[in-house]
């Protein structure tokens, strides 16, 4: 099949936009005689005349023979053997062209298993997931080169596997999360064939590999588009085979998704990070199911994420069932310290000032300066309160319950009670200091040291 090939002022590439050490991958290996272009991603996005986030080299060498032309240089993968090439921090990832996978003796089962037989750019190409990610980019000669049609895909705006979707989704379900990633991040629509067989085959994601359905999942949650992505999941059915729980709450709410609180939070998170916050996976996931927790604090009272029947109802263990689809243990429980912080900064006392000593209250605060907004809560009180507590003389929580309990007659809530305790015990240890000070200065005045100046 002959390629698409666009010459330089067909199309916006520069070697300006370029990092420049991935342009000195690139020449060496084309001055060592091997093929060598930059693929992938970043060719996508300088076509779309955006900032990529990384680059990736694809070249005829064998990974040994990469290995032999750079010394800051290092193999990895085992299934899958890549080449890392080091500039101090910086990595660039160099790749062989990869033919398709083989096939697999059961023909019911086309999941990719074998996945390292070398071959050609055209290849390589077919080989790839979508068509917008198959662009090829030449720094030699400046050419755009397009085996599958990825060209056209991008002036459509349109996600579209390679190939047959049906197939291409049972080779590697972790490819739906992807549609959902690049469309969200891009703005694309997703073909309707491709939609179409996610539709059909968004089960298989169970079958999938659980570390990098979790990868992908931080991925597609952890970008500025956030909120598109996770409406997208919901609408094409992949949230509840990644969180069930989370997709059940969403369904359990009614209003449109947009609308919905945890949709909201997303939102504010990928504005965050749209300013450059780079959040690690415990803030997704806290942001991601703050909404749930909020909503079973209402209904189990006192319950700490743990699983059980209460009053008839059962109470959602969400650490349990996050910790149950692979996502890791240090994760939830940080995602928990910052839902129980969430709680005592929206409703602050003086034993909130406690959270300020914790290691994680930055991310703590962070946290519900973000999300506050999305349940009508007022941060920047708690934020003053935290400065100084004495300004303030109750919460509103607190001084709610005060309000009531006025009008009913019943005592005051416990925060009032414990001040008024406070204030009493000063007054009296204070009067009893004065008291001991009286009859010091009584004392000394009723018996004076004899004068040794005075003659009787």
């Amino acid at each position: 099949m002959e390629p698409r090939i666009l010459a330089r002022a067909e199309h916006p590439i520069s070697r300006r936009d370029i990092d420049a050490n991935v342009l000195k991958v690139l020449y060496r290996l084309s001055g060592a005689g091997y093929d060598a272009y930059l693929v992938g991603g970043g060719v996508r996005d300088l076509m779309l005349s955006r900032k990529p986030k990384d680059f990736d080299v694809a070249t005829s060498a064998h990974p040994q023979q990469v290995r032999d032309l750079f010394r800051n240089s290092r193999l990895i993968g085992r299934r899958f053997r890549l080449v890392h090439v080091f500039f101090g921090r910086q990595n660039v990832e160099v790749a062989t062209f990869r033919k398709q996978a083989e096939a697999v003796a059961d023909t019911d089962d086309p999941l990719i298993r074998l996945d390292n037989t070398f071959g050609t750019p055209e290849e390589d190409a077919f080989r790839r997931d979508f068509t917008v990610n198959a662009l090829f980019y030449s720094p030699q000669t400046f050419h755009v080169v397009d085996f599958p049609g990825g060209v056209d895909d991008l002036e459509a705006r349109l996600i579209r596997t390679i190939g047959d979707p049906e197939l291409r989704m049972r080779e590697d379900p972790v490819r739906m999360m992807r549609a959902v990633r690049f469309a969200a991040k891009l703005g694309f629509e997703i073909e309707p064939a491709t939609r179409a067989a996610i539709g059909r085959h968004r089960a298989d994601l169970d079958k999938a590999s659980v570390p990098r359905l979790v990868d992908e999942t931080y991925k597609t949650l952890g970008q500025p588009e956030a909120a598109h992505a996770l409406v997208l999941m919901e609408e094409l059915g992949l949230l509840e085979h990644v969180i069930p729980i989370l997709a059940a709450h969403l369904k359990s709410r009614g209003a449109t998704l947009a609308e919905q609180p945890a949709v909201r939070n997303m939102a504010a998170l990928g504005r965050a990070i749209g300013s450059g916050l780079a959040p690690d996976h415990s803030i997704v996931l806290a942001v991601l199911m703050l909404d749930l927790y909020r909503d079973e604090q209402r209904r189990h009272p006192g319950a700490r994420g743990r699983g059980g029947a209460e009053g008839g109802t059962r109470r959602i263990d969400i650490l349990g069932e996050l910790r149950a689809r692979g996502f890791a243990r240090g994760d939830t429980e940080q995602m928990r310290l910052l839902h129980e912080a969430f709680e005592n900064l929206a409703a602050p006392t003086r034993r909130t000032r406690r959270l300020m000593r914790r290691p994680y209250f930055p991310d703590a605060r962070m946290f519900f300066e973000m999300t506050a907004p999305t349940y009508s809560i007022d941060s920047t009180r708690t934020i003053r309160f935290l400065a100084d507590p004495d300004s303030f003389t109750a919460s509103p929580a607190v001084a709610s319950v005060n309000a009531d309990a006025a009008s009913s007659g019943a005592p005051p809530a416990a925060g009032n009670r414990r001040r008024r305790r406070r204030r009493r015990r000063r007054s009296h240890h204070g009067a009893q200091a004065a008291s001991a000070s009286s009859e010091m200065n009584g004392a000394v005045t009723s018996t004076p040291s004899p004068d040794p100046t005075r003659r009787d």
